[in-house]
């Protein structure tokens, strides 16, 4: 069986890593050999992340190789698309393949659909707010990371939906049950366009840290101004991050309650857990089924809240340890590439 995987990202990417790429040893294994397509190079994520400009030369060249890209659809038994063929067009690409009458798979880690019906721009938004609909409703399954993201998919009438979360290769992420003895360190791991969520806890870090021999590790963020919190700054890359999460304390992760955030995958809780590491995270979206509050983490709504559960961590080294042990669990049974292959294998083989 041949697939055609158009990606958004090359393994650069968080999203296309985990959502497509981490499976494609796995899947040729079963007998299907995929083909990636990205749409953008990692030279441009790259800019992306170090809050480049995007310039056109990027930007041309990647849709119109999109473009050419299409023209081969036919030599494939199934297409497999992350959230949309061209980000900002109608969705002309995945009807015209439903024209040809070439099954396609569209997977969703994000509430893009978000980015076109709650946009500012009032063109945008009166041109695009039902694309994402329209691509769901003519993919042959539409697979979605969380419930917020499937519970669309059925408003949009798709034919199919699957649930498949976000996961981590337990190849990779192995467990580890100690912990620093000089400095406690609260770890974050995500890229700069989701480190402004950090500012939501600002108060609360500022409070635990003036009291403690703290720490604030964050990893992927870029420059980030947190007056008056010892941060540890590190750069973002796939050989060392596993390593960065091992020296956490507790991994963070607060969102605001709102409509894009609910879209989200909860996927660095599931680094912080595979890694042996408890959690405190907002209960917004998936984070709210991730932590089972007491067991693998904390669920922190208030100031107060955060505060509490960061001094319960702190001054308990054995918590840390069954919490982390718990997480690690949970990751076994539920979110790891090892579970979720066979779902994926099934889905891909069924159409």
């Amino acid at each position: 069986m041949k697939i055609l995987a158009f990606t958004r990202y090359g393994h650069l990417a968080a999203s296309s890593r985990v959502r497509t790429l981490q499976y494609i040893p796995y899947l040729e294994e079963q007998g299907i050999e995929v083909t990636v397509a990205p749409l953008f190079s990692n030279e441009y994520i790259s800019n992306l992340y170090k809050k480049r400009s995007k310039p056109l030369t990027y930007l041309l060249p990647a849709y119109v190789k999109r473009l050419l890209s299409l023209l081969n659809v036919k030599r494939f038994d199934l297409l497999w698309i992350e959230k949309e063929l061209f980000p900002m067009l109608p969705a002309w690409g995945e009807e015209l393949i439903s024209l040809l009458k070439i099954p396609y798979i569209v997977d969703y880690d994000d509430a893009i659909f978000h980015n076109y019906d709650l946009s500012k721009n009032v063109f945008v938004r009166s041109l695009l707010k039902d694309k994402i609909d329209i691509v769901m409703r003519k993919a042959a399954v539409v697979i979605a990371g969380n419930d917020y993201l499937a519970e669309r998919a059925l408003k949009a009438g798709a034919k199919r939906v699957e649930y498949l979360p976000s996961v981590v290769d337990l190849e990779k992420y192995k467990f580890s049950d100690e912990f620093n003895s000089d400095v406690f360190r609260i770890g974050w791991i995500g890229s700069p366009s989701t480190s402004k969520y950090l500012k939501l806890i600002y108060n609360v870090l500022i409070r635990f840290c003036s009291e403690h021999n703290t720490h604030l590790v964050l990893v992927g963020s870029g420059k980030i101004n947190l007056p008056g919190i010892i941060t540890e700054i590190r750069e973002w890359s796939e050989e060392k991050e596993i390593a960065d999460i091992q020296s956490f304390d507790v991994g963070i992760m607060p969102l605001p309650d709102e409509p894009w955030e609910r879209g989200k995958c909860g996927y660095k809780l599931i680094q912080y857990m595979a890694c042996g590491r408890p959690v405190i995270a907002s209960p917004v979206g998936i984070n709210d089924k991730l932590i089972v509050n007491g067991i693998n983490g904390f669920k922190a709504t208030t100031e107060e809240e955060w505060l509490n559960y960061l001094e319960e961590l702190y001054k308990d080294y054995n918590l840390r340890k069954r919490m982390g042990q718990a997480g690690r669990k949970i990751v076994e049974e539920k979110y790891s590439v090892q579970v979720t292959t066979k779902q994926l294998v099934r889905i891909i083989k069924s159409i």
